[in-house]
């Protein structure tokens, strides 16, 4: 008797684990739901691979636009600097 209930046990969580495998719509090809949402993530990546690159070349151009307000800076002080040496000589001439 204890071997029958083991038994049928045992073949009804067999005859559940094969329906639930069957159930679940294993197969080998992708459905259209699924090919839809592959699509839009496939394409959000895309997009947001584009928008990386707009922002890497913004940053760029706007790093050496940097760069060269410095340099026009650098360039601009040393000019000052030259100016007021040439006053301080010059007052100290007369």
């Amino acid at each position: 008797m204890l071997k029958i209930k083991k038994l049928i046990g045992v073949s009804l969580v067999a005859v559940f684990s094969l329906s639930l495998l069957t159930a679940s719509g294993c197969s080998r090809h992708p459905n259209e739901d699924q090919i839809r949402m592959m699509e839009e993530a496939r394409s959000a990546c895309l997009a947001s691979e584009q928008k990386l690159n707009e922002v890497q070349n913004q940053r760029a151009d706007l790093e050496s636009k940097l760069q060269a307000k410095k340099a026009e800076l650098e360039k601009a002080m040393k000019e000052k600097a030259n100016v007021e040496q040439g006053l301080a000589n010059w007052n100290s001439e007369n």
